[in-house]
């Protein structure tokens, strides 16, 4: 059972509240958990991608992000940089923020981070049961990828924005 704390839609922390993955359609309309999703870019200027496993939501698309839920206790970065290190094996040290977003349909408060890299890209590992394949690509191939390839409008957004 993953378990998440509860915020309100100005990212304050709700006491007394603990939120549990799966039950979200019971969460009351101002209660939201943090998504961590990191954009990770290589010195040379390539992006890596990392393709669904088929059995997930979204399987077998490309994600541009690394990412998920931070756990009870967590903050954003601490999020991030175990989501990071979980999908791909890459331990980070420098994360910057590049955005906010709040979703009250998901009921989500979404940080978006960039993560510049010289990582050896040979040296991607894959999560059992999350990726199945990686690849890195430039910024004008990854914009040109179509809504069909590439997870959610939402994060097609955020490349998008950090790609121009």
């Amino acid at each position: 059972m993953e378990l998440w704390d509860a915020y309100d839609v100005s990212f304050n922390k709700i006491e007394g509240i603990t939120l549990v993955r799966g039950e979200e359609s019971t969460f009351h309309d101002d209660i939201f958990h943090l998504v961590c999703d990191i954009l990770v870019k290589h010195v040379d200027g390539t992006y890596l991608l990392m393709k669904r496993d088929p059995r997930k939501h979204y399987g077998g698309m490309w994600e541009a992000t690394a990412g998920g839920s931070a756990l009870k206790g967590e903050t954003p970065v601490e999020c991030a940089r175990r989501e990071l290190e979980e999908e791909t094996g890459i331990i980070a040290s420098e994360l910057t923020e590049v955005g906010r977003m709040v979703d009250k349909n998901t009921h989500c408060i979404y940080f978006e981070y960039l993560y510049v890299t010289d990582w050896c890209k040979d040296n991607i590992r894959l999560q059992d049961g999350e990726t199945i394949a990686y690849k890195w690509i430039t910024g004008d191939e990854l914009l040109a990828m179509k809504k069909d390839e590439l997870v959610t409008h939402r994060i097609q957004q955020f490349v998008g924005d950090l790609c121009r």
